[in-house]
């Protein structure tokens, strides 16, 4: 998994590669997120990691793909703004540590196994504390029949799988999404999660 991300950062411009998403820019804007210590779990090209130090946070990005980081660093650099990029493992932490106020993910969480997600948590228990916001970006639905055949196809999360995950340590609710019959995919949500004492 890690090669195509590598080569897709690479050589091509990645489908969700954009400005800051659009769950974000709302919570900032609103004043409901104010300025702190973030950051940006799977940061990808670092357009919400940007976005965030734009607006007065100290944000660290971080992704497992060299490529992405050094898109990443430019983009910055092309911005006027000052972003710590790391190259790390969500599921295997080395370089980051500490506790954040805001840790954002946008499609990392479901691009993950079952088993790297259990140790995903784990890491995102040890990035946070007491009253962090956790923003959630991710896939969801319950996967049809076919959608098992793919290989090397991560499920998306299951409708109650959030609350399974993370409700032991995070209070959660669900800011925005959508699901319906047709088309592909089915469904997506956006929590934010605030850790419990």
């Amino acid at each position: 998994m890690r090669a195509f991300y590598e080569v897709g950062y690479r050589f091509f411009r990645m489908p969700w590669e954009g400005g800051p998403r659009a769950e974000l820019v709302a919570l900032v804007e609103s004043g409901r997120i104010q300025p702190c210590r973030a950051l940006d779990l799977g940061c990808g090209t670092g357009s919400n990691a940007i976005y965030l130090a734009q607006h007065g946070f100290d944000v660290t990005g971080m992704d497992y793909t060299s490529a992405a980081i050094a898109k990443a660093r430019r983009h910055a650099t092309d911005a006027g703004v000052s972003v710590s990029f790391v190259e790390d493992d969500l599921t295997n932490l080395q370089d980051v540590s500490g506790a954040f106020d805001f840790l954002v993910d946008y499609g990392t969480f479901d691009d993950l196994t079952p088993a790297a997600r259990e140790r995903y948590v784990r890491s995102l228990l040890a990035l946070s504390h007491a009253g962090s916001h956790y923003l959630l970006w991710c896939f969801e639905y319950q996967m049809r029949w076919w959608e098992h055949l793919i290989p090397f196809f991560p499920p998306p999360l299951a409708p109650d799988e959030a609350q399974g995950r993370f409700g032991a340590h995070f209070a959660i609710e669900r800011i925005a999404g959508e699901r319906h019959s047709s088309g592909w995919p089915p469904g997506w949500a956006a929590y934010l999660m605030t850790r419990r004492a």
